[in-house]
């Protein structure tokens, strides 16, 4: 995500009150719940306590959507194939503002109940641990984004001719059932249907697309490992290029008219970019790229959703290859806790140090040079980047710059040779997985042979403005 340009929307958002729906019969056939056979409704996360769910692992989501684009109707199907990591009578699933019909466990129909942003389940029967299980959620509605601790929105936003679908940090609840925490990536299939003349856009490799009835449905599946929150279905009337690049890559670009003209040039060094990125931080982790450029003045900030950010306007350089940088960066590696986001996005922000560095462009340590100089009392010293204290901080200057400068410190303790090393050994070694801060410190340690502690206890954890390097 670009920092500068998230600021809080003015858009009506999705209250989390509760809304019971029960079906008694099930409840009393399932009997309560035994001590120690509910599932979490949380992932343990400090930051977003309810983010995600405990008990099991989601392994595949299939999502068939329909959206009316003058209504804002969502109607909607989502199949998760999961594992019980326990044994289950009762588990969640994270969903806020669409109504629920019917949900189904092994294809037997399942009790539920709606407890805030938690679609509570009751199967039939007990899921034993390590099983294999199929939930099938059936719902519509009008969906509504969510607004961040920070003040800003996300999930499904409405435009004036769609929806801007980007989900960071909570928003995939907005618009389907979810085990929404980084925790847990799956692969998906989208399938959606939406007026003709729009354009449905998901994560992946489109499958195929057909016209009937005034209607275009769209076909997206990403293979590889996601976080729920990176997922889009973002709706439009876009004009869309495919190409495939040399290395291999599937890119398709669907760009606002509006936005079309600015847009074009930096689309055009999307495959650079890639390549000039692969060479610094190993292969391109994916099998398809590209760029969703909407006409979305409201939000405010583009998010790196897997292999194809999100952009609420014609983005500059700097924020394609900030985003880009992501896929290695966030996608691939994924945070095992919000708190270590300085992971997704300090490093993002020194690749485009990176970048301005061996294109001509100012060096990154003359970058440093010049937030360093900003006095004590700047934002830029507000709060430590390593664990920002609260989810109304992991968007702000100090994760972001701050981040990129504890970087920048790294490079000059351990040299250019190792530096690079440590970079690509961790975007290759946690691929398609998670990292957390202590294992990039033992990898930064062990590769360049250096005690590190002191260093990144000063860049990432000590509050206010570091003595000088």
């Amino acid at each position: 995500m670009t920092p500068a340009r998230r600021q809080p929307a003015r858009r009506r958002t999705a209250t989390l009150a509760t809304v019971p729906v029960a079906v008694a019969a099930l409840l009393g056939a399932a009997g309560p719940a035994a001590p120690g056979t509910t599932g979490a409704p949380g992932a343990g996360d400090p930051y977003f306590p309810l983010s995600g769910n405990g008990g099991y692992d989601v392994r595949h989501y299939d999502l068939t959507l329909g959206y009316d684009t003058g209504s804002r109707r969502l109607d909607g199907t989502a199949v998760l194939t999961a594992r019980a990591t326990q044994e289950l009578t009762r588990f969640d699933l994270d969903l806020t503002g669409l109504k629920v019909t019917a949900v189904t466990v092994d294809r037997a129909q399942a009790a539920f109940r709606r407890d805030g942003q938690e679609l509570v389940v009751t199967p039939r029967h007990a899921l034993r641990k390590n099983q294999e299980f199929r939930v099938t959620v059936a719902y519509h509605g009008t969906p509504e984004p969510v607004t961040d601790p920070d003040g800003s929105t996300d999930g499904w936003i409405p435009t004036d001719d769609g929806a801007f679908v980007a989900g960071q940090p909570q928003g995939a609840m907005t618009w389907f059932p979810a085990n929404g925490h980084p925790r847990d990536k799956a692969s998906y299939d989208f399938t959606v249907t939406v007026p003709k003349g729009r354009t449905a856009v998901a994560n992946g490799v489109l499958l195929g697309q057909r016209t009937a009835h005034g209607k275009t449905t769209f076909h997206w599946r990403a293979t590889q490992p996601m976080a729920a929150y990176l997922a889009t279905a973002s709706i439009g009337k876009f004009q869309v290029e495919q190409y495939t690049t040399r290395d291999g890559i599937q890119v398709y670009n669907a760009v606002d008219a509006r936005e079309a003209r600015a847009a074009a040039p930096v689309l055009k060094k999307l495959p650079a970019v890639l390549e000039w990125e692969s060479k610094l931080f190993g292969p391109y982790p994916f099998e398809a790229a590209g760029s969703i450029v909407d006409h979305a003045p409201d939000v405010g900030y583009a998010l790196e959703t897997q292999t194809r950010p999100v952009y609420d306007s014609a983005p500059d350089l700097d924020t394609l290859v900030h985003e880009s940088a992501h896929q290695w960066f966030g996608d691939s590696v994924s945070v095992t806790a919000w708190k270590d986001i300085w992971l997704n996005e300090g490093f993002a922000t020194y690749a485009e140090w990176l970048y301005s560095e061996q294109h001509g462009g100012r060096s990154a340590q003359r970058t440093f040079d010049a937030l360093y100089a900003r006095p004590a009392s700047d934002g830029l010293w507000a709060y430590p980047p390593g664990d920002p204290g609260s989810g109304a901080r992991i968007f702000g200057t100090p994760v972001y710059a701050r981040g990129a400068m504890a970087l920048h410190e790294l490079r000059r303790a351990v040299g250019d040779r190792d530096f690079f090393r440590i970079l690509r050994a961790w975007a290759t070694g946690h691929r398609g997985g998670h990292g957390t801060t202590a294992q990039f410190v033992r990898l930064a340690e062990r590769t360049s042979g250096k005690q590190l502690d002191g260093l990144f206890h000063t860049w990432l954890y000590t509050p206010g403005k570091p003595d000088r390097p």
